[in-house]
């Protein structure tokens, strides 16, 4: 989710949904150390809950990032371990840590013994020629063992040679059952399950197996997916919001935005699918594409955007 789930597209999903446990993009130790803080790790406080999700493999620099993270008052920090890009795999992170679950689990005692934040692991089913269930039941009760309690399983194993980190996301086949398995292998743990979820109601149907269900891709491309997520997943009361509430409380975040100096078409890309589904949709996505760029473009954008929505649609 690399350049979609910045602070911009946090704030509006929460504005969308009160409970969903938002997280960030993948940042590498190098840049949670060393980069632009308030770029890369700034965020609104409405974000709350929001997890700190990392990318490293050097026990030392992951305690300096979970400090960090602590620092900035994250909720929750992450470790990457299902990224099968190229460049990932030249930092030895990502995917191919998955070989090394005792590296795995070295980082999540330093984390663990850096900072008092959760650390859980995002990885896969399985990678390359090591995707039998034993591999993976291993994986996940070494790094358990090192006092991770939280997996978020992607439910397709990673082919790090001759597939595109895109392919990956496609290629290799769903296999929620063997996600199920791991849950009834570790009862005692949270395991959260990840892969090809295109509505809140698919999801919702993971739920008697497992304890989560992490939607990604579908989310950014339709945000407003997120507003049955309270009522189904919490039992809490769904906010009554509708899209356009939703709009007129994101143009004033915008607003403030734009007085900072953030671009528009930064603010405007995460709202390109809210109306998917909608009645204008396809002209919404047009105005907002081809005017957020021009000179000087502000909020003027948007209005004339959703003036193109039908009003009963939204």
């Amino acid at each position: 989710m690399m350049d979609c789930t910045d602070r911009h597209y946090r704030y509006l999903a929460r504005l969308i949904s009160r409970r969903a446990l938002l997280y960030t993009e993948m940042l590498t130790t190098g840049a949670v150390i060393f980069g632009d803080a308030e770029k890369l790790l700034g965020f609104h406080p409405a974000e709350h809950p929001v997890v700190l999700q990392v990318g490293g493999s050097d026990p030392a620099a992951m305690a300096r990032s979970a400090r960090i993270a602590e620092s900035w008052d994250y909720d929750e920090i992450n470790i990457n371990v299902g990224c099968p890009s190229g460049r990932v795999q030249a930092g030895a992170f990502g995917a191919c840590l998955m070989k090394h679950p005792e590296l795995v689990a070295d980082c999540v005692r330093a984390m663990r013994d850096a900072a008092a934040l959760p650390v859980t692991v995002k990885h896969r089913i399985g990678v390359d020629e090591q995707d039998s269930f034993d591999a993976l039941r291993r994986f996940v009760e070494v790094v358990a063992r090192a006092g991770c309690d939280t997996f978020i399983i992607h439910a397709r194993k990673a082919l790090l040679r001759g597939l595109s980190p895109k392919q990956n996301r496609d290629v290799p086949p769903l296999n929620y059952r063997v996600v199920h398995d791991i849950k009834r292998a570790f009862p005692e743990l949270t395991v959260v399950i990840n892969g090809g979820f295109e509505d809140i109601e698919s999801a919702c149907e993971q739920l008697p197996g497992v304890d989560g269900v992490m939607l990604g891709r579908a989310a950014y491309a339709n945000p407003f997916l997120l507003a049955g997520v309270d009522g189904l997943f919490y039992g809490a009361a769904a906010r009554p919001v509708t899209r356009l509430q939703v709009l007129d409380e994101y143009m004033e975040y915008c607003a403030a935005q734009l007085r900072m100096g953030v671009p528009l078409t930064r603010l405007t890309r995460h709202i390109v699918g809210l109306f998917q589904g909608c009645r204008g949709a396809r002209a919404w996505r047009r105005c907002l594409s081809e005017e957020a760029r021009g000179p000087g473009a502000g909020l003027e954008v948007i209005e004339h955007a959703v003036a193109r929505v039908a009003a009963p649609a939204a």
